[in-house]
């Protein structure tokens, strides 16, 4: 996945802001004429990368970060989630075709979250929440990825995060693939912070 890939610009930050851009502000502004031409529709087909990888138009470009992409979620009232996938991995490709093709799914997704891509196997470098800066294969294995795809939910913010081991980072897991009424259900139990009262499969049944 390239920087130059598209991505949505943030709404809440302007292009003749005076403000010295941070490293996001940046990196939304070299993309722009790559964003203009590239915004595509709930429903549109992903793009399948050299890195075969199906990649949504609409998910976060960054520096690999994540205290930063933490934090750059929070300031525009969304959350960070990972998808972690792998090339050839048959329900990464369902979730793209079939979850993310349903616009109210979609929707609520773009609405709420931040969404960033990593490979399984990748060798991508990626500044964990606690300054190390590992391959994305070396970070999975850190945190314990063992499936595909795999959705790692983070907290509302970094604070104090890089004190926790890295398994208590995050605040929920979707490993594996859910029909598309649970996936919702799943970014709806984060974004309501129902992981706070019980488990996910409690939030199913008291929404069932």
């Amino acid at each position: 996945m390239k920087m130059t890939d598209t991505q949505d610009p943030p709404k809440h930050k302007s292009l003749m802001s005076l403000r010295a851009p941070t490293r996001r502000g940046l990196l939304a502004l070299l993309s722009g004429a790559v964003l203009a031409a590239g915004r595509g529709t709930a429903g549109a087909e992903p793009a399948l990368g050299e890195d075969g990888l199906y990649h949504e138009p609409w998910f976060l470009q960054s520096f690999l970060d994540l205290r930063e992409d933490i934090d750059g979620a929070a300031a525009g009232g969304k959350r960070l989630a990972i998808m972690w996938e792998l090339r050839g991995c048959p329900y990464c490709r369902e979730t793209h075709l079939v979850n993310f093709a349903d616009a109210d799914i979609t929707k609520y997704i773009r609405d709420n979250f931040e969404i960033l891509q990593l490979n399984l196997i990748g060798s991508r470098k990626v500044t964990d929440v606690d300054g190390q800066e590992l391959s994305e294969k070396d970070l999975a294995q850190k945190y314990g990825i063992r499936f595909t795809p795999t959705f790692q939910f983070f907290p509302p913010t970094s604070a104090g995060i890089e004190a926790k081991e890295p398994m208590a980072r995050e605040v929920a897991r979707a490993p594996g693939y859910l029909n598309p009424p649970h996936f919702l259900s799943m970014f709806r139990f984060v974004r309501e912070r129902a992981y706070e009262r019980g488990s996910f499969r409690d939030f199913l049944v008291a929404n069932g």
